[in-house]
């Protein structure tokens, strides 16, 4: 994607633009941080601005992107990466869930992409070396669990926080990925807000439109297309899952309620309804968690009698 296309996140492309400038200018770019929930475009703004840089900077300079997943060990990293990859050639090199990244090749990368006045810095390994100049050779890493990062690696990049998309953000996401729908009715703003804030959910709820209407041959979509199609995929106000209604059920139920007897109630691992099912419910404000337990709040209690027509008290 061109970076001119990209919707949304101001802020984060204010700071990436500022240095894209200097780069035009000499400068070296910088090794950057990519923070964000998932879904939110790390990996779509990475690699935008890595292909902004071989266009209108450097043409040779590669942009590729790997996961940190599929990195096992500094061996398989110096062979399949560095040698072939980094070793005397323009590159911007991405590497995805950096938190993934093997101990080893972490603290490898802190020589590799250590800041200094001379902006190159030279690395061994296997007897053989090369030498990183950053003016040739750029570095982007991106996480959903930045406290899992090394302290000294995050310490090393410019950090770069994704904020919330808004609404309307979302809903040019979901135009653009339908650009022969029509939109009607203010349907985009009873779609916009079951996104949960993210673009890749956008994208495929774009996706799930095409797919409603291409039976019906049409290419208007309209709010009662939208009820139509919410009930077929069991698409909840503000996008809150089956799971996460399911909590709130039983928070209604019981005050103070504590993480095990939740994790037991749906069958699933403490640390998997932490990750997975509270985070998003906090943010909308509908449970509090105390040192006494577990809560719903007045927001949660409006909710589902929305939802259930009455909350037991």
């Amino acid at each position: 994607m061109k970076w001119t296309e990209l919707i949304g996140q101001e802020k984060a492309k204010q700071r990436f633009d500022f240095h894209f400038d200097a780069a035009k200018n000499g400068e070296p770019l910088p090794s950057f941080m990519l923070c964000s929930a998932k879904g939110f475009g790390k990996t779509t703004i990475g690699e935008s601005f890595g292909l902004r840089v071989q266009k209108e900077i450097t043409p040779d300079k590669r942009m590729l992107t790997v996961n940190a997943a599929s990195i096992k060990n500094l061996k398989q990293f110096w062979n399949s990466l560095v040698v072939p990859v980094i070793n005397d050639r323009n590159v911007t090199l991405l590497i995805d869930e950096a938190s993934e990244l093997p101990q080893d090749v972490t603290m490898f990368m802190l020589s590799m992409i250590n800041p200094n006045e001379n902006h190159w810095n030279s690395v061994t390994y296997d007897e053989m070396t090369v030498d990183v100049d950053m003016r040739r050779q750029s570095f982007m890493f991106s996480t959903t669990e930045p406290h899992k990062v090394f302290h000294a690696l995050m310490d090393r990049c410019r950090r770069v926080d994704l904020e919330d998309y808004t609404y309307a953000d979302l809903s040019k996401i979901v135009k653009r990925n339908s650009k022969t729908i029509e939109y009607q009715d203010g349907v985009l703003d009873l779609l916009s807000p079951t996104l949960r804030g993210s673009p890749r959910r956008a994208v495929s709820v774009a996706h799930d439109v095409k797919t409603y209407l291409a039976p019906l041959k049409r290419n208007i979509f309209n709010s009662i297309d939208w009820t139509k199609l919410s009930q077929k995929l069991d698409y909840l106000p503000l996008g809150v899952s089956r799971g996460e209604l399911q909590v709130l059920r039983i928070l209604a139920n019981n005050r103070d309620c504590s993480l095990t007897r939740i994790a037991a109630s749906l069958g699933k691992s403490p640390a998997s309804v932490q990750r997975d099912v509270e985070l998003y419910l906090q943010k909308l404000g509908f449970m509090d968690i105390s040192t006494t337990g577990r809560n719903l709040t007045p927001a949660g209690q409006e909710y589902l009698k929305q939802m259930d027509g009455k909350v037991k008290p």
